[in-house]
């Protein structure tokens, strides 16, 4: 299955951001980056509810809508300047059934029970944090639902390396708030989501870019 939209589709969702830096960065993120078709991908078969944390300006709920997904979709994110950004882009729209709120993953996450999606904030946790920040997405997930999470993973290699000195150049740039903390390894998420009762699956992707970044996705059958 092809989820890579065609550059119409992504012009549309470039158009509904105001501000100049926010449109430049929203053309660079979704002409470079395979997360959003490969999280499409994985949530085009089950029509349930979407919870994505830490979901920023909202650019993957606005790519699935323009792949045809049509649930409802929940962005969750702490920095009250992307989720204000998410809203107005959601108002240009025409798409239903999107809403983004603000908060704190630490402090807990909304109800949801159907698929959850977390992409490029856990090496801003602690380990301990992670952990209950995925035990308590695990337990949101429904029957037939995933838990997709985009995430670099911890290793000796260059790719690490570069994705270490990226996320430094974020935060060196006000573009993310924190510093990277701790970056999680293969083995946590088959201990906490397979205790949790999910079928785990790990993939690289890289796409063109030279980050260490790999897919998680753990599935409640």
């Amino acid at each position: 299955m092809n989820t890579r939209l065609p550059s119409s589709a992504l012009k549309r969702i470039t158009q509904l951001c105001v501000r100049r830096h926010e449109r430049f960065y929203s053309v660079v993120k979704l002409r470079s980056d395979p997360v959003y078709a490969a999280v499409t991908k994985e949530l085009l078969g089950a029509p349930l509810p979407v919870l994505d944390i830490g979901c920023g300006i909202g650019l993957l709920a606005f790519y699935l809508r323009e792949s045809g997904f049509a649930p409802a979709i929940a962005g969750f994110d702490y920095d009250a300047e992307k989720i204000s950004c998410a809203q107005s882009m959601a108002a240009l729209s025409s798409c239903e059934g999107l809403s983004f709120m603000t908060g704190d993953a630490r402090a807990g996450l909304p109800e949801c029970s159907g698929h959850v999606v977390i992409l490029d904030i856990l090496q801003f946790f602690t380990r301990q944090e992670q952990e209950a920040l995925l035990k308590a997405a695990a337990s949101r997930v429904a029957q037939g639902g995933k838990l997709i999470i985009r995430t670099c993973l911890q290793n000796d290699s260059l790719r690490f390396r570069i994705t270490v000195a990226g996320d430094w150049l974020a935060k060196l740039t006000f573009w993310m708030k924190d510093a990277p903390v701790c970056y999680p390894d293969r083995a946590l998420f088959e201990s906490v989501l397979g205790a949790a009762g999910l079928r785990v699956r790990v993939q690289p992707l890289w796409g063109g870019t030279p980050f260490n970044n790999h897919l998680v996705v753990a599935e409640r059958e």
